[in-house]
């Protein structure tokens, strides 16, 4: 009896390049490596990503302890992300010159 592979398997990634042995390592370590440029170069969210598809794909397999830690390293990488999308939606943009259609004035509007 041959064994169905799964579609899963197939999948090959270049977003994320997590190091070996990363996923057996402290919470903190795994949210802290997956939210740097070094091994998600597209940002923390490819970093996510990642991390759910890893939980997703060990699956059952997963000892409960080590899922446990899993779902800490999302949370924490969720609040990484918010940061970030915080402190970059708070970055204020320079006004914009926009022309008056009826006098030509120049006038600023904010962006």
């Amino acid at each position: 009896m041959t064994t169905k592979r799964k579609w899963s398997a197939k999948v090959n990634t270049d977003s994320t390049h997590p190091r070996e042995g990363l996923f057996n390592k402290s919470p903190s370590t795994i949210a802290k490596e997956l939210a740097s440029e070094k091994v998600s170069p597209k940002g923390p969210g490819s970093g996510m990503r990642m991390l759910s598809f890893y939980i997703n794909r060990a699956g059952k397999n997963l000892p409960e302890e080590r899922k446990e830690a899993l779902q800490k390293a999302k949370t924490i990488l969720s609040g990484i992300i918010a940061e970030r999308k915080e402190k970059s939606s708070t970055k204020k943009r320079p006004a914009r010159k926009t022309t008056s259609r009826n006098t030509g004035h120049t006038r600023r509007k904010a962006a």
